[in-house]
């Protein structure tokens, strides 16, 4: 395990499902390459051989990640997460006061190939791409904006990107913000807070909330 990166904690396993805290820092699943295979795939896997991966989070992003045990479990979450019925909140500082307290950002994404990873905003061809955003505090004294983000649609990047849009990159995004913005964190202010599981096969629904570390 490298060093700079800290361990993956379990916040709660049953006979379905899995849920991890991951660490700003650490890939969901093995990247290309020797060293991008550390991951919370496979730390996860070292403990629970049965877990399977359902959706991912950025390197960069921190916070909750349902892994399901099980092939039936995972068809079914991947089921509930299409159709929307899994409910995942985010929280992230961001540059500049907001102005309104509660708004919708309705920009379609597609990747920005000559910049990969990149996305970018694109009216003609890209995939229709919805954020909820509401304000939870306004720091007047260092410009900044505490927000709570509800990725309606699932996009890549697309929280970063809607609110670069919006004129409010988040604090220390390496890929999307100007210098002087990524210079203010030590690492992309973005966390995974709060997930919210349906009912399902045999499993009950399920609530967790992992609190911002930043």
């Amino acid at each position: 395990m490298p060093p700079h990166v800290p361990p993956l904690t379990v916040l709660h396993a049953d006979a379905w499902r899995v849920v991890v805290d991951k660490p700003s820092g650490l890939l969901a699943v093995p990247g290309r390459g020797d060293d991008k295979q550390d991951c919370a795939s496979a730390r996860l896997q070292a403990s629970y051989p049965d877990a399977l991966i359902v959706h991912r989070l950025d390197q960069s992003t921190s916070g909750l990640i349902v892994f399901a045990r099980g092939e039936a479990m995972q068809r079914a979450l991947s089921e509930a997460f299409a159709a929307r019925q899994v409910d995942k909140r985010y929280e992230a500082v961001v540059q500049g006061l907001v102005e309104r307290d509660a708004f919708e950002i309705d920009l379609p994404l597609i990747a920005d190939w000559p910049n990969r990873p990149k996305q970018r905003i694109d009216h003609a061809q890209g995939k229709p791409s919805l954020t909820r955003v509401r304000v939870l505090h306004r720091d007047q004294a260092a410009g900044t904006t505490r927000l709570e983000l509800e990725p309606v649609t699932g996009r890549s990047h697309q929280l970063r990107v809607h609110l670069l849009a919006a004129g409010h990159p988040i604090l220390g995004d390496a890929l999307y913000a100007p210098p002087e913005v990524l210079a203010r964190a030590p690492r992309l202010l973005l966390h995974a807070r709060d997930l919210s599981l349906p009912a399902m096969l045999d499993a009950p629904a399920l609530s967790l909330h992992s609190p911002a570390g930043f």
